[in-house]
């Protein structure tokens, strides 16, 4: 499925962020943060079946993007001003929504798309 290329190059910009904020390089996190906000999305088809198969919780794993997205964004702002505890604070919400989504979703997932072939 597309979406796991998709999730790949999203952890790989996560990981360059945590590189960048550690060595203070604010430019780079200023890149990568519109990246992450506004990432990929798998074909139609695929996110059609994606959101079939998540029914009622399709309000809940769009949240979860959104909130991935606004602190995204946010992180990339505070990068453009050199705002380092913003940034990292921005970066921790990232992570944060990035994880409740793994957690609410990723093993359901990972069994319904990819374990019943």
């Amino acid at each position: 499925m597309a979406l796991r290329s998709v999730m790949e190059k999203l952890g790989r910009d996560m990981q360059a962020v945590t590189g960048a904020i550690s060595k203070e390089e604010w430019t780079l996190v200023a890149e990568l943060a519109p990246r992450i906000a506004k990432h990929a999305e798998p074909p139609l088809g695929e996110k059609m079946r994606i959101l079939g198969w998540l029914g009622t919780d399709a309000g809940k794993f769009r949240g979860f993007d959104g909130q991935v997205h606004d602190a995204a964004s946010s992180m990339g702002d505070a990068a453009k001003r050199g705002d380092g505890q913003a940034v990292i604070a921005a970066f921790s919400k990232t992570q944060q929504s990035c994880l409740a989504c793994h957690q609410s979703f990723r093993q359901s997932f990972m069994k319904q798309f990819y374990e019943s072939r």
